[in-house]
């Protein structure tokens, strides 16, 4: 058979523990035709065979992006980005440039504000300060608070506050109306709706579809978003990723795109289970495994939240947290509830992601994967626990003798990549970093790692990611929590695609699994772990068609 396209003279690493080195790949009809030798696999090639010359740059897998979330993503591109920024002053001028350049928009919303932006709690009246005649908000790095002025409060319908589901509040002042702090999704639902991305955020916010249906004209706007992040990530060298909120709309947008050749990575979207729905409500996730399921669109799992952030003191802890006494925040889920709906997911053979942050919600995420195995007996379920920023000692060895998958972020932990050490640090307590963030602790006791970046909650660039899982510096009097160079690739490869159940497809570079593949622009296992970050992808290919190329 003839290679449709051929990338040689490369240091390919294979991720397939009996192959593990290669000089060549051929592709053809979307699938890896050979992996070797250079003369071997040159031989392959026709008279329309397109080549690509490696000049000794390293070939992986197609990066496997485990845990980020592509349509807000894709729409916060086009937002104001304030990652950095400190100080009133700081933060005027970019809201007014913003502002000046856009006119027009309903609603001026920033991303990347950190908890120490200024000097005391950011209230409306700060952003007042800065514009106070039109709707402004920005929404904090880990996107579970939003501050908003009172022109966006009062435009939302929210300024003297909102009945919101247990977790999720609008912060009320002492004069009774709201502070500007709205914590967790469905409080600041209505500021963001304000934008025009309603539809895109009930994925995340409700898990239920948009009504009336969108017409074709507002599905155009909704997928030009999702396109934009999808070249986004394709950037950077991702081929596959498993989003992680979504409902039915979500993928019937994409599969719009897949018909229109659009598509550029292959996508699992889960049904989102909120707490105030009942068990019926898992028949539309059977539907949406049953009706979405070839090797570009999937969903086959279904996500929760059992907590919210440490920032916010919004995650669950087994103990109060060190500067605020007597406060451990609360489950989403009640132990029994979570119990009985972990073991009627497990039933119906979906699997389950839940994100789990504070070490309390982390144990009531293992406790209810353990009662759904003993209660259906155990198979290849490969749940998932998403985070875990914080866990108890005792809990560790539970995750690798339940089979259940650490879903990590290397961009999170404070002082790693972007995210500064406080207020983090401080909330979790002196006592407790030696608990934090243990990637190699849970992986040297059973626990198989996938890597992700939780975009757009951090960069989603994989070589960012990967420079933070190799230069991470141990909080003082803590062990070092990094995993080497080999072990962060494969979480980035063939342990992320182990972890969505697409390890017979993507992740290793295997004749006949998919052509996608990635061309970093070096020798990765040459290049310093502090370089890491500024090396560039020069090609991605997803499904042996070209998505990036910067050669």
């Amino acid at each position: 058979m003839t290679a449709d396209l051929i990338v040689t003279n490369a240091r390919v690493l294979t991720m397939d523990a009996f192959h593990p080195r290669a000089e060549a790949v051929a592709t053809a009809a979307g699938r890896i035709l050979a992996v070797g030798k250079r003369a071997d696999v040159e031989a392959l090639a026709g008279p329309d065979t397109q080549v690509i010359d490696g000049k000794g740059r390293t070939v992986l897998p197609g990066f496997v992006e485990s845990h980020l979330h592509l349509v807000l993503g894709g729409a916060e591109l086009g937002h104001l980005h304030v990652s950095g920024l400190h100080g009133m002053e700081a933060l005027r001028d970019a809201f007014r440039r913003f502002g000046a350049a856009h006119p027009d928009r309903p609603l001026l919303m920033a991303q990347g504000a950190d908890y120490a932006m200024l000097d005391h709690p950011v209230t409306r009246h700060d952003l007042d300060a800065i514009l106070p005649d039109r709707p402004i908000a920005m929404t904090s790095h880990d996107h579970h608070t939003v501050w908003a002025n009172t022109a966006a409060l009062r435009a939302a319908g929210i300024l003297h506050g909102m009945d919101t589901p247990h977790g999720h509040e609008v912060v009320m002042g002492a004069d009774g109306t709201a502070t500007g702090e709205l914590l967790e999704f469905e409080a600041f639902a209505p500021v963001i709706a304000l934008g025009g991305e309603a539809r895109l955020n009930l994925g995340i916010a409700t898990g239920e579809e948009p009504s009336p249906w969108p017409d074709a004209a507002e599905r155009a706007i909704d997928k030009a978003k999702i396109e934009a992040g999808l070249r986004h990530c394709a950037a950077q060298g991702i081929t596959s990723m498993v989003n992680m909120d979504g409902n039915r709309y979500t993928l019937e947008l994409l599969r719009e795109m897949q018909a229109e050749g659009r598509l550029t990575a292959r996508v699992k979207v889960p049904f989102h289970f909120k707490p105030h729905m009942d068990l019926s409500a898992l028949d539309r996730a059977e539907d949406m495994t049953r009706d979405f399921n070839d090797d570009w669109l999937q969903s086959g799992f279904v996500k929760m939240f059992m907590d919210g952030v440490v920032d916010s003191r919004t995650a669950f802890m087994l103990r109060d947290y060190p500067d605020q006494p007597g406060h451990r925040s609360e489950p989403l889920f009640s132990q029994d509830k979570f119990y009985q709906i972990a073991t009627e997911i497990d039933r119906r053979g979906l699997q389950i992601a839940v994100h789990a942050i504070g070490d309390g919600a982390v144990r009531t995420t293992i406790d209810g994967y353990e009662a759904a195995q003993k209660a259906n007996g155990r198979r290849d379920s490969r749940h998932r626990i998403e985070h875990i920023e914080l866990i108890d000692a005792s809990d560790i060895p539970r995750l690798g003798a339940l089979g259940i998958t650490a879903s990590l972020q290397p961009p999170h932990p404070p002082g790693a990549m972007d995210f500064p050490l406080m207020p983090t640090l401080d909330r979790i307590g002196r006592a407790r970093w030696k608990d934090a963030y243990l990637w190699k602790t849970l992986a040297d006791q059973g626990a198989a790692l996938a890597f992700a970046s939780d975009w757009p909650v951090t960069d989603v660039s994989v070589m960012r990611g990967m420079q933070a899982a190799l230069t991470r510096v141990p909080y003082e009097g803590c062990a070092d929590e990094r995993v080497g160079l080999m072990a962060s690739l494969h979480a980035y490869t063939a342990g992320g695609a182990w972890a969505a159940h697409r390890e017979h497809l993507v992740g290793r570079l295997v004749p006949g699994m998919a052509a996608d593949l990635v061309m970093i622009d070096g020798d990765v296992e040459a290049t310093p772990p502090e370089a890491m970050g500024t090396t560039g992808i020069a090609l991605t290919i997803c499904g042996g068609r070209i998505t990036h190329q910067a050669m």
